[in-house]
């Protein structure tokens, strides 16, 4: 852990990943947090305070301190930091410039950025009446209204750009609890949950639909997986290919540049995901030969799996002609790339691989690995118990 008091260790840090902080504990549950600039001299400080209480972490961003140099520097950010805390400590005051519901959206997305919530934020709450409220005013039945607005918004079937073109259908439950689930994480950084049952719970308003993300059944054997792939263009082919290899998101494989994969350690570093934090994995000899084949003689921004004008695949690129490979082929109408991702991750569960590897490789936590394929791990259960049955 870093001495930010010091300049000059100061000055020799470097950017971590995924823009984190580095940080210093100040007290117990308290700590100073700076990150350096990719750009600029000057960092970004943070205060940081863990509840142990709720058992989760609290984050204010303070500032540049533009004005300030030397020592001064750490002496302000270390005594805003330390202000900021017991603040919060006593019951939490919002910081002065909290102010709204966008105020307090912002924020969220300075301390945590990912595509996916800003997009929400910028569909369904920046331009909603939801946005102007007062976070002191915050009421359970603001948030009713705005949920109400968010279910009955049509979504979308592409992203076109030509709004003549796009298709729209109506929002399912399993959409709408997604679309929560943002602000739900940006209130509950700046505000205390409400008594239960009064207009003060503003956090009952937000609770998901129970039993609407249902989990995918349509499953592809290696076989199908190999019919799919024999029957699919050549253009689309490598990335299809590469969806039956790796249990990664469609978006996130199509993400993919050279940069990414290191040829000697045969290491794949996947950069834009759901979670926005990169996480790197190492592929065996047989798949990194196939990625080499891709990468090869491609600049290192370029992406690994592109179109023939060497555009990356997107949603609504890759969706026609993984359509026409899966009637070509005569698979279920409904497979679609995410069902090579959950083909994938079936096949890793069944080889016995450990759940927490399985959700490492994958992106996604255990929660979720459990609660969608839990079942495989208790059939697999029941015939262990059942083999060694006397």
């Amino acid at each position: 852990m870093p001495d930010l008091s010091r300049i000059g260790e100061r000055e020799r840090l470097k950017p971590k990943t995924g823009d984190e902080p580095h940080w210093q504990r100040l007290r117990q549950g308290v700590y100073l947090g700076y990150r350096p600039s990719r750009k600029m001299a000057r960092g970004t400080w943070f205060a940081r305070y863990y509840d142990a209480d709720a058992n989760r972490n609290t984050r204010k961003r303070l500032g540049d301190y533009g004005t300030l140099t030397g020592h001064d520097v750490f002496k302000q950010a270390k005594a805003d930091a330390e202000t900021w805390a017991e603040t919060v400590e006593s019951g939490g005051e919002l910081a002065r410039d909290m102010v709204t519901v966008k105020d307090a959206c912002d924020a969220y997305l300075e301390e945590r950025p990912g595509r996916i919530a800003a997009g929400i934020f910028r569909r369904h709450v920046l331009d909603d009446p939801i946005a102007k409220v007062k976070l002191e005013k915050l009421r359970r039945h603001h948030l009713k209204a705005w949920r109400k607005r968010l279910e009955d918004a049509p979504a979308p079937l592409t992203r076109s750009k030509d709004r003549y073109k796009k298709r729209m259908k109506v929002r399912s439950k399993s959409t709408v609890n997604r679309d929560m689930v943002p602000l739900r994480a940006a209130l509950g950084r700046v505000l205390s949950l409400g008594v239960p049952n009064t207009d003060a719970a503003w956090q009952e308003a937000l609770r998901p639909f129970k039993g609407a993300d249902r989990r995918r059944d349509l499953y592809l054997d290696r076989d199908e997986s190999k019919r799919l792939i024999n029957a699919s263009s050549d253009e689309v082919r490598p990335f299809i290919k590469a969806l039956c290899l790796l249990p990664l998101r469609p978006g996130a494989l199509a993400a993919l540049t050279v940069k990414d994969f290191d040829r000697r350690t045969r290491a794949l570093t996947i950069c834009k995901d759901k979670n926005g934090k990169p996480r790197q994995l190492t592929m065996p000899q047989v798949i990194a030969d196939f990625f080499e084949a891709q990468v090869k003689d491609k600049l290192p921004a370029a992406a690994i799996f592109a179109r023939t004008g060497g555009e990356a695949w997107n949603k609504d690129t890759w969706k026609k002609p993984i359509k026409e490979a899966v009637i070509a082929a005569g698979l279920p109408g409904g497979a679609s790339a995410y069902t090579l991702r959950h083909s994938v991750i079936t096949d890793l569960i069944r080889a016995r691989l450990p759940i927490l590897t399985v959700a490492q490789l994958s992106g996604t936590s255990v929660v979720m690995i459990e609660k969608h394929y839990g079942h495989l791990v208790r059939d697999d259960a029941e015939e262990a118990l059942a083999s060694i049955a006397i």
